[in-house]
């Protein structure tokens, strides 16, 4: 599409380079990143780290920070762009413009098994050899792609999105505009055995999980349910792939989990917390509202709201940096400790 229908589209009613060359409106068939998009391309800018890509982009088309002296440099080479105070997030919508995921058209696949007392909503996708058992709920616009397992008593929120082969295990809660990857695990036994004489006695899991609306869990993520009452993720929470969350926990609203981070059973996480790839977190620690911890921490106590951890165990991130500083110097400490302590035998 041309340009202007991109700024158009996008809203964006200031900022732009035809107020400098209103004639310079080229076609744009692609998006790329901004060290290899070729002609005809739209790409961003985003921070200081990247800015002097703008002298060297083949692209045609910018997003750029609100920055005049990029902006200057993009209308010296003869590149049309646009400005916003995020222009990841503006770069995030324009995908959209030009890519729109796969989604089966509505109907049920003949291959399906569907129990007769499953209840399916409206304009619903149900695709080849999925199986839905008894007293399912599935509401208004699902996509259930290929070989989805859906267990009894489970219910499925408006406009969510089952991807190929994940399964959602009895009387789970999924909210409405959700999406589970491919592999998933949702709702499935919690890790409960009690020690006895004779060895482990396993416990029930006979509580629920719960995915309020918005959560996004990625390919072979697995979310427990406990042996009683509920393992709840709030909404808008984002967990990437080979994500563990534990029997019991609660995760707060708007939290960010990277790849394989783990949460054993009991954990409390608050609003918006985030936890970097290899994050572990034992049972029944809390994290407040805003923490983060940086990769491979490990977590065996509370964290205060707004706190940033590392290491293991997680200690203060400022800390983490100056004991991790001190240990890069240590051979060399070492071999000053070996001449000082050669000095004091020899003088004694």
């Amino acid at each position: 599409m041309k340009f202007s229908q991109i700024v158009q589209t996008l809203g964006v009613t200031e900022g732009t380079s035809f107020s400098h060359y209103p004639d310079r409106d080229p076609e744009i068939s692609q998006l790329a990143a901004v060290d290899k998009a070729p002609a005809g391309a739209l790409s961003y800018i985003e921070g200081g780290k990247f800015a002097a890509y703008v002298s060297t982009t083949g692209a045609s088309a910018l997003i750029l920070p609100q920055d005049v002296t990029l902006q200057a440099q993009a209308n010296d080479r003869g590149i049309v762009w646009l400005s916003g105070s995020d222009p990841r997030i503006l770069f995030a919508r324009a995908i959209a413009l030009f890519y729109s995921p796969f989604q089966p058209a509505p109907g049920v696949h003949p291959t399906a098994v569907i129990d007769p007392s499953a209840k399916l909503g409206k304009e619903v996708a149900i695709s080849a050899h999925v199986v839905i058992q008894a007293g399912v709920t599935i509401g208004d616009g699902v996509c259930v792609h290929p070989n989805v397992v859906i267990y009894p008593e489970a219910a499925i929120g408006d406009r969510t999105v089952l991807h190929a082969n994940c399964v959602i295990h009895e009387r789970a809660r999924i909210g409405a505009d959700c999406v589970i990857h491919s592999g998933a695990a949702i709702g499935a036994e919690g890790f409960g055995f009690v020690p006895t004489p004779e060895g482990w006695l396993k416990m029930e899991q006979s509580g629920y999980t719960i995915l309020e609306e918005g959560v996004e869990v990625g390919c072979n993520s697995t979310i427990d349910r406990p042996a009683v009452g509920e393992t709840r993720v709030a909404r808008n929470t984002k967990l990437d792939n080979l994500v563990h969350i534990a029997h019991g926990c609660e995760v707060g609203e708007a939290t960010v989990m990277a790849a394989q981070v783990g949460l054993a059973g009991g954990v409390k996480l608050g609003k918006r917390v985030i936890l970097a790839g290899q994050v572990g977190i034992a049972n029944q620690t809390k994290l407040g509202d805003g923490a983060i911890a940086t990769a491979k921490t490990g977590i065996h106590s509370d964290v205060k709201p707004g706190e940033i951890v590392s290491g293991t165990p997680a200690i203060p991130h400022q800390v983490y940096l100056k004991a991790h500083a001190i240990y890069q110097r240590l051979p060399a400490m070492y071999q000053v400790f070996k001449r000082l302590r050669k000095l004091v035998e020899s003088s004694n």
